[in-house]
């Protein structure tokens, strides 16, 4: 990724050379990072990726089992990981969660929203039950674990808080239309946590990823018409890696990205510029 590239070739100039601060920008050592729904997918890979970067990472997740398995393989890397086993959609327990968690360990530098679901049928068949499961865990997940910690992010007048967003916050679909409409709630609920929460010294900003080969996406990955069809409507002409979404999110989780503020970042392989 063009971040870790542009480190890379600077670390290798001269020995001689003064210390750039190009290279500290995006240092994230001595930050702890909170990375909802990272057993797994996106989730995991933003977690590895910021360990890289330095950070001490916390995975969440419903599943206890699945989050041991997630933490073992990034300790085995080297990574510095916590576990913090909580349902996102609780607002109790999250809140208990984050502040046992701020008290016991540390704090919550950087928060990465990353927990969600999908579910895909027409509109007119969308089960009632599932539309509201899709919004608590797409959206209100976000306003709990935002909510909780940014209290104590305001309190310490800096902190970065990232929502992971969706192609879906811009662009609709058939078959998933209140998908869509809780991806369009994040992008906006995104701006209004930066409108509250900037004059804190908070940057809350998000990441639109576009079609990338996850779990969430494992029935349109094994599908060759739709594979076809989206490999001929993205640009970059095929599915997006986890590991690409790494460097945005190192970018919005340092002090790179400062004067950041409310804003979605589209990763996603040029499907939103063109036609």
């Amino acid at each position: 990724m063009a971040i870790f590239a542009f480190s890379w070739y600077l670390s290798g100039c001269k020995a001689n050379r003064k210390p750039d601060m190009s290279l500290t920008l995006f240092d994230l050592n001595k930050k702890t990072a909170l990375i909802t729904g990272s057993s797994q997918g996106i989730g995991f890979a933003l977690a590895k990726g910021l360990a890289e970067a330095g950070a001490a990472v916390v995975l969440n997740g419903r599943d206890a089992e699945k989050l041991g398995q997630a933490a073992t393989a990034l300790q085995a890397a080297g990574a510095t990981v916590h576990q913090l086993a909580f349902d996102a959609t609780d607002h109790a327990a999250v809140q208990a969660a984050v502040d046992g968690f701020e008290s016991d360990t540390g704090p919550i530098d950087i928060l990465v929203n990353n927990a969600g679901m999908q579910f895909r049928t027409p509109l007119e068949d969308y089960p009632a039950d599932m539309f509201a499961k899709l919004m608590t865990t797409n959206v209100t997940s976000v306003f709990n674990v935002g909510q909780a910690a940014a209290r104590h992010m305001i309190k310490r007048g800096a902190g970065k808080i990232i929502n992971i967003a969706s192609v879906q916050t811009s662009l609709a679909r058939p078959g998933i239309a209140p998908y869509t409409a809780t991806k369009g709630a994040v992008g906006n609920l995104t701006k209004g946590m930066a409108t509250d929460w900037a004059k804190y010294g908070l940057q809350c900003n998000a990441i639109a990823p576009g079609y990338f080969d996850t779990p969430l996406n494992a029935a349109l990955v094994a599908d060759p018409e739709f594979s076809a069809w989206l490999e001929k409507r993205t640009p970059a002409g095929r599915w997006g890696r986890v590991e690409e979404l790494v460097g945005a999110c190192v970018f919005l989780s340092s002090a790179a990205s400062g004067f950041v503020n409310g804003q979605t970042i589209y990763v996603d392989g040029g499907i939103t510029a063109s036609l």
